[in-house]
């Protein structure tokens, strides 16, 4: 079983642009930092198998190179292509949950429950996002019926996987949604979870 994290290089103006309103470019990029920390940590925790963080635009960045150095994960370049193409490629060995770091609500119970769902048998397993996305998706086997020509970043993400896998005939199995951080009011979710060391 392999925990494959997608994150993006926590740089001043690129990273979390949606909080910069609220927090500036270099606020952004230090709760973008943590959160990848965080995601990180929370894989390596879990301990259902290896760890591999899939950084863009390459493994570079002077956050990836310190995070494998203090944990035991292996760094990958993601490919090209859009969203999908890129967790699909996260998906291509074995078993695997992909997941982001917007989501730092998402915990090592999840992650253990979401493992023992694939291993239990099911073929796809789901953490939906309150905001009608997902924030971790897991199969056995690559599905690249899930992820190709997928409008992403909408409302209607989880829908349309839902309607996928019952199309392709996939047993799956949703656990209880969670919620991204995306928005300046986002911020204020964290504090009242206290989770203010991702924001200060």
């Amino acid at each position: 079983m392999t925990v494959a994290i997608l994150a993006k290089a926590p740089a001043p103006g690129l990273a979390k642009t949606r909080l910069i309103p609220a927090l500036g470019a270099h606020g952004a990029a230090f709760v973008a930092e943590r959160m990848i920390e965080r995601a990180v940590e929370t894989a390596c925790a879990a301990g259902i198998g290896r760890v591999t963080l899939w950084a863009s635009p390459d493994t570079t960045h002077a956050v990836f190179r310190e995070l494998a150095t203090r944990f035991p994960i292996t760094l990958a370049r993601q490919g090209a292509g859009d969203l999908g193409a890129r967790m699909l490629a996260a998906l291509s060995d074995g078993p695997t949950l992909c997941i982001g770091s917007d989501c730092p609500m998402l915990g090592v119970e999840h992650l253990r429950d979401a493992a023992a769902a694939l291993r239990d048998g099911v073929d796809v397993v789901v953490v939906p996002a309150e905001d009608g996305g997902y924030v971790m998706i897991g199969s056995r086997t690559p599905q690249p019926a899930l992820f190709t020509d997928m409008t992403w970043s909408a409302d209607t993400v989880m829908k349309e996987t839902r309607r996928r896998l019952a199309h392709a005939g996939l047993t799956w199995r949703e656990l209880a949604p969670l919620w991204d951080v995306d928005r300046p009011e986002d911020l204020e979710r964290l504090a009242a979870h206290g989770m203010t060391e991702l924001i200060e």
